[in-house]
């Protein structure tokens, strides 16, 4: 179910969660450990500060579904201080065009880059930003993944302090020469992901979720200008969608599966590790059972009974963890102990997911 959202409508790739079932392939989300700044980052694109310098690249990106290497190579990298998130990505492209000058276009029409972000992972009211070569943004906020509802998008919703830059390593919209790359720079305001009035929602020493996608199309040249490629049927041919960590399936909307980026307050000379909680192993086992749940009650409109819906224990590092079900007038909690820290998880029919 990988949607898109527009103005009036959205465009549906996938129709339900039956037909876009998750990869066989056990899909493990990367890590990156972002270090605070003590620099005056500037946003140029040009990134030529130390501490961008000293900063690692992730892993390349890789197909949205995890299985294929794409053809052109991405990395990110990332930094932070009390007042913004940065991210710097090098995106390689032959090919840099963009048309879209809009503020709140459908921008992955373009080429584009995009930042998906939950800060408190519990897989609703997240945030996304699309950025195009020109530097042209559409900025959303989405209270629930599509395939809970259609309508969850509020995209008059603006980044109000938000800065970025592109600069390229050639000539855009020039068809005659091949490029390089080109590389954007990212400062999102913390304060623009406040959920209460003067909330200190910067996160020293903790972890977000957080994944990256790059879309990607064929072009055609016409009259010396880019233009996206159709098919013999007239149709546009499918973008290829690239990211930081791997979905699973054609679905940029299961925050469940973004990566997980820790907030060092160490400098970035620091080499600071960062392990997957052991809560959150359990929460991916938990989303397992939650997706076979939605399964059957899109196929015979019920839901499925403990029985039937955990078939086995979940283990986790060796412990045995027996969830629960309970049902209600509007639907179910699944629930379950952690052994490791004592704490009650909670997943509910609409896939939102609490720890207390």
């Amino acid at each position: 179910m990988y949607l898109r959202f527009k103005k009036i409508s959205v465009i549906f790739y996938c129709f339900s969660i039956i037909s876009c079932a998750q990869s066989k392939k056990e899909i493990i989300p990367e890590t990156y450990v972002a270090y605070k700044t003590s620099e005056k980052i500037t946003i140029d694109g040009k990134a030529d500060e130390a501490d961008w310098k000293k900063a690692k690249w992730t892993n390349n990106f890789i197909d949205i579904e995890g299985v294929k290497t794409p053809k052109y190579k991405t990395n990110v990298k990332m930094l932070w201080n009390e007042n913004y998130y940065y991210i710097l990505a090098e995106i390689k492209e032959p090919h840099i065009w963009a048309d879209i000058t809009e503020r709140d276009a459908v921008i992955f029409y373009n080429n584009d880059f995009e930042v998906f972000i939950d800060p408190d992972g519990d897989t609703h009211n997240y945030y996304e930003l699309e950025i195009n070569a020109l530097n042209t943004t559409w900025d959303l906020f989405i209270s629930k993944p599509y395939r809970e509802d259609s309508t969850v998008v509020l995209n008059d919703w603006n980044y109000t302090g938000l800065q970025s830059a592109v600069s390229v390593q050639g000539t855009i919209n020039n068809a005659s020469d091949t490029d390089k790359s080109w590389t954007l720079e990212i400062a999102i305001p913390f304060k623009d992901l406040r959920t209460l009035y003067k909330q200190d929602n910067v996160p020293r020493n903790k972890f977000w979720r957080v994944n990256f996608s790059r879309v990607n199309w064929d072009h055609d040249i016409k009259n010396g200008k880019y233009a996206r490629k159709k098919g013999k049927d007239g149709k546009y041919l499918h973008e290829y969608n690239w990211v930081w960590s791997p979905i699973g399936v054609v679905n940029m909307h299961l925050p469940e599966n973004w990566g997980y980026v820790y907030f060092s307050t160490k400098s970035v000379d620091s080499n600071e590790s960062f392990t997957i909680p052991k809560d959150d192993k359990i929460k991916r086992e938990l989303y397992k059972i939650y997706r076979k749940q939605k399964s059957n009650f899109e196929e015979n409109n019920s839901w499925l009974t403990l029985d039937k819906a955990v078939s086995t224990p979940i283990i986790v590092d060796g412990k045995t963890i027996l969830p629960e079900l309970q049902f209600h007038d509007t639907g179910w909690n699944l629930m379950a102990k952690s052994p490791f820290t004592q704490k009650i998880l909670i997943l509910k029919e609409d896939g939102k997911f609490i720890s207390k």
